[in-house]
């Protein structure tokens, strides 16, 4: 297993956190992600926690995200929305730890369950979850609709 220390993430990561969702093939330039993470970091229903080398805090290793939403169908509800190990560190028990962290965060907070989406591009990621621990509850397409911008309104 990979010595790592699991800490919540700070505004210094964004340039490590942009790396990290690149190679996940969802590129966001540093900007971008250091704007998003301080509405993350500011959020108290969000939670991002990063999987940092302890002889290099600045290094991450991995990341996971996760929120509470207000669903309709089902109340408060706690999903783990982005899940991401260096590639370089794959198959290190790295990922359960990480979610294991989210889950903890959701625990605490009075959680009862927390589901994750899994896309149907990553087919060893949909052998992780049930390994840890997630039950498959449904199977669904994702639609999205280009809105296009309002002139003048």
């Amino acid at each position: 297993m990979i010595s790592v220390i699991i800490r919540d993430a700070r505004h210094d990561d964004a340039a490590e956190l942009a790396r990290l969702c690149t190679l996940l093939a969802y590129p966001v330039d540093v900007a971008a992600m250091a704007k998003r993470l301080d509405s993350l970091l500011a959020s108290p229903t969000h939670a991002v926690r990063v999987a940092a080398s302890p002889d290099n805090d600045r290094r991450l290793h991995g990341m996971v995200a996760a929120e509470w939403r207000l669903m309709i169908e089902f109340g408060m509800r706690a999903e783990i929305t982005a899940l991401i190990v260096d590639t370089r560190v794959r198959r290190s028990g790295l990922a359960r730890r990480l979610v294991d962290a989210a889950c903890e965060w959701i625990r605490r907070q009075g959680g009862k369950d927390v589901f994750v989406r899994s896309n149907i591009l990553r087919p060893e990621s949909h052998a992780f979850y049930p390994s840890a621990g997630f039950a498959l509850a449904k199977t669904q397409h994702v639609y999205v609709r280009e809105l296009e911008t309002s002139v003048g309104a």
